[in-house]
């Protein structure tokens, strides 16, 4: 089903993607000089299509930073409270142990010797006196 779902929104972008490289595939000159327009220095010239994808991927690029450094009081809060959780488990650990050591070990009933009030000791399943 995800492979279904996926190739269903693959297949129609790339296509849009082609049609679109195909539709705008002449050169256009980007100019990063500001003060020399007729012959500046730092100019690229490429097709129109790999521009706009590029501008596209680095707004991509831009908004995922830009979302990462926003949440980053959160990723914080979570380091904080595992740690907290961390220090807690090892902390029931401890008590879990020094609670084993305080309890008291049960009473042993002694073990009765090879004679009773009736001699030897022999009973059957209802517990009489053989």
């Amino acid at each position: 089903m995800r492979k279904f779902l996926t190739a269903l929104i693959v297949i129609p972008l790339g296509l849009v993607l082609v049609t679109f490289a195909v539709a705008n595939r002449h050169f256009v000159t980007v100019s990063l000089d500001p003060f020399m327009a007729n012959d500046p220095a730092l100019s690229v010239t490429l097709p129109l299509f790999v521009l706009l994808l590029l501008v596209a991927a680095m707004g991509v690029v831009a908004g995922g930073c830009a979302v990462w450094f926003g949440q980053r009081h959160w990723r914080r809060a979570a380091r904080r409270h595992e740690a907290d959780a961390r220090a807690a488990r090892g902390e029931l650990a401890d008590l879990r142990v020094q609670a084993a050591a305080a309890r008291p070990e049960p009473q042993r009933l002694p073990v009765p010797s090879g004679a009773g009030l009736y001699g030897p000791i022999g009973r059957d399943k209802q517990r009489a006196t053989l």
